[in-house]
């Protein structure tokens, strides 16, 4: 299991549309987002950039 630090998520929605992103990435399983640790929880071993371009294309940034 990896984790992730993610700014700017602040409403469910977010959540939502971050665990959507993470999950359509190939090779990514078990996607956990949690809105009051800021961060998501994830399955797989995939390049942290691949992830960081999910990330950053829906409006988030990885930190």
């Amino acid at each position: 299991m990896a984790t992730i630090s993610i700014k700017g998520m602040s409403c469910p929605h977010c959540v939502a549309s971050t665990k959507k992103a993470l999950e359509e990435i190939p090779g990514i399983s078990n996607v956990e987002v949690n809105l009051e640790k800021a961060e998501a929880t994830y399955d797989g071993d995939v390049d942290v950039n691949v992830i960081k371009d999910a990330i950053t294309k829906i409006g988030f940034e990885v930190i």
